[in-house]
């Protein structure tokens, strides 16, 4: 399956967050997060594993109550069930999620 990311329309995740869902299939989903400065994703937790890759910019992950600074370049991984939340630190900042399972919750 190809996804041409400029033809995925965002949806509005959280105030100052969006998200483009890029593929999915069988048990793997991979989404685009844009963040405005301060924007958050308020701590949350699910059943899915979860990869998170910094595109660009610079966000404070906070991981199981473990906070961390991140940039470009970076990942952090998310066990299930985990608490975890974000906060860009920039303007402009992105994140690609890797989920496995798919977020069935995404697809509504």
């Amino acid at each position: 399956m190809f996804t041409f990311g400029e033809k995925v329309e965002a949806v509005g995740a959280e105030e100052g967050v969006t998200r483009k869902l890029l593929g999915y299939g069988g048990n793997l989903m991979m989404t685009e997060i844009s963040f405005k400065k301060d924007a958050e994703g308020t701590i949350h937790s699910h059943p899915h594993e979860q990869i998170t890759y910094v595109i660009q910019g610079s966000f404070e992950f906070n991981v199981d109550g473990q906070l961390q600074r991140v940039g470009k370049g970076d990942s952090i991984y998310i066990p299930s069930n985990t608490l975890h939340g974000v906060k860009a630190l920039e303007e402009n900042s992105m994140l690609l999620d890797v989920f496995t399972p798919i977020r069935e919750d995404f697809l509504k």
